[in-house]
């Protein structure tokens, strides 16, 4: 189950891209979730483990993917840490609810990321006891927490 805080968290990591630098794996970059969200979110394929074929840039090492990209991989292969997906844009947020069905894990964010029309099952870490289940459950305890978070 995804589950978000709102707000900052002490323990998040923030600059996904320096975390992805010194922890990724290679095996990361050719799993078939991997291969999937690089072809989506940078319209680029996965050559091998080193090697990305981007449109714009060519070819291209893992360091050269997206923030979002690289938060995404970075979920997936260490749900015990709390990424900062406001890292992210929203075109990240399918394949974020995608994770959530298959694993427990846990994202912070500074803003409301919009997760779609669909209905879903977030677990909003604020308050243990709501789970949000479509948008306007998760707009309005987005609006709340972070609100807090200003104030």
């Amino acid at each position: 189950m995804l589950r978000v805080w709102f707000g900052n968290k002490d323990s998040a990591v923030y600059n996904t891209s320096v975390f992805f630098k010194n922890r990724y794996e290679d095996k990361w970059i050719t799993d078939p979730f991997a291969i999937k969200v690089i072809k989506d979110i940078d319209q680029s394929d996965v050559i091998d483990a080193n090697v990305i074929s981007s449109p714009v840039l060519g070819n291209i090492s893992p360091l050269q993917l997206s923030g979002g990209v690289k938060a995404l991989i970075l979920m997936k292969n260490m749900p015990g840490k709390i990424f900062n997906a406001s890292n992210c844009g929203d075109n990240c947020a399918k394949w974020i609810l995608e994770l959530g069905k298959t694993q427990t894990f846990t994202i912070n964010l500074l803003h409301v990321m919009d997760f779609g029309k669909e209905e879903f099952e977030i677990r909003i870490l604020n308050d243990k006891k709501l789970i949000a289940h479509d948008m306007q459950e998760f707009l309005d305890a987005g609006v709340r927490y972070l609100r807090e978070e200003i104030l």
